[in-house]
């Protein structure tokens, strides 16, 4: 079985992936990390009628995404890894958002102070690899007819649409980065040393030491 996290966006989303699959989340209202992460990945376990010691790999979303969840969820999942002996595999949070849909997709997270993280994707295959830049400039990358997913494509919408985005609904699914995605994309990929695991930032945190 393989267990899997996000907390790349306000939203935490851990899965479980075997004989059963069963993905929860919490509200996402506001980052809450680290009441949440824990307790969810609990639970996910016992409504998969499944325990650590059957957990095979662990894939973890290293972002790109807001530092402190990001620091929180790799924390966190190489905590685990040391203490059960499992395999760590890491996956693009912006992979797992766009790997549900096909066709030209733009996965775009809201990184604050008004940029977004985002790649572009063809058929699965990136054509813009992750970086943080103004959406303004995301939306004059895009082609008409490209799909844009994730929390930044709600937060700015009107810039994406303007220039010929198609963006579900606010409340569509299609904006939270799944758990069980990062599962799939984590199970192909080669495992990583635990200090090998590191958080994709992009760009410097917003706090910086005085």
């Amino acid at each position: 079985m393989i267990a899997g996290l996000d907390t790349s966006t306000p939203v935490t989303t851990v899965a479980v992936l075997g004989p059963r699959e069963l993905e929860l989340h919490d509200d996402g209202e506001k980052p809450r990390h680290a009441q949440t992460l824990q307790p969810l990945l609990e639970r996910v376990l016992e409504q998969a009628g499944a325990s650590w010691d059957e957990i095979e790999r662990l894939c973890v979303g290293v972002g790109p995404g807001g530092f402190t969840g990001l620091r929180l969820g790799v924390a966190t999942a190489r905590a685990i890894a040391q203490a059960r002996q499992i395999p760590l595999a890491p996956v693009s949070s912006l992979d797992a958002l766009a790997a549900p849909h096909h066709g030209r997709v733009a996965a775009v997270i809201d990184a604050r102070r008004g940029e977004v993280f985002a790649a572009l994707y063809e058929d699965g295959e990136r054509t813009l690899e992750p970086v943080a830049l103004a959406p303004e400039t995301l939306a004059g990358r895009l082609s008409r007819g490209t799909l844009a997913v994730g929390d930044g494509a709600v937060r700015f919408r009107m810039e994406l649409e303007r220039a010929g985005a198609d963006v579900p609904a606010d409340g569509s699914d299609a904006h939270r980065v799944s758990a069980l995605m990062v599962c799939r994309l984590g199970r192909a990929k080669e495992p990583v040393d635990r200090d090998a695991l590191l958080p994709d930032y992009r760009r410097e945190p917003d706090a910086k030491p005085q």
